[in-house]
Formats: C-alpha cells, sequence, structure tokens
C-alpha cells in the first residue's frame, strides 16, 4: 500500500533548476569532460614520465618526495 503522504520538496535556488536543465540538454560526452576537475599535484605533475627499477625504489621516491597530504605516503 502506498503511502498518502507526499514527500517534502528542497527548495532549490530557480538559477540552480536552469543551470541543471541546461546541462541535461547537453551530449553526454561534454557533461563527462565537463565533469573532470584538473588540479596540480606537486612533484607528480611535475614531470611526464617516472621509471622505477623495483618497487622498493618507487616506494622511497614517494616518501622522500611526496608531500604527505598527497596520501602516497606508507601506512
Amino acid at each position: 500500500m502506498a503511502s498518502s503522504r507526499s514527500q517534502p520538496t528542497p527548495d532549490i535556488p530557480p538559477e540552480w533548476l536552469r543551470d541543471f536543465e541546461a546541462t541535461s540538454r547537453r551530449p553526454l560526452s561534454t557533461r563527462i569532460n565537463y565533469s573532470f576537475i584538473q588540479t596540480y599535484k606537486p612533484v607528480l605533475d611535475d614531470e611526464s614520465f617516472r621509471a622505477f627499477d623495483t618497487m622498493e625504489e618507487y616506494r622511497q621516491w614517494c616518501d622522500n618526495d611526496l608531500p604527505d597530504w598527497l596520501g602516497y605516503g606508507r601506512v
């Protein structure tokens, strides 16, 4: 048996609704493209390529060269 009470509708600002409706009319590929935000990551983004001979060398590089807040340290 369905409930006769209706769900409360949140107060959504009209400009948000207009933006949502405009976005929903864009092709999916465009919406996906706009969904990724490029954030500069110090040290990681400074070189296009790095290679390590062993996993231990990679781990030491992470420990010594990357800021802790990037989350590449050992646990």
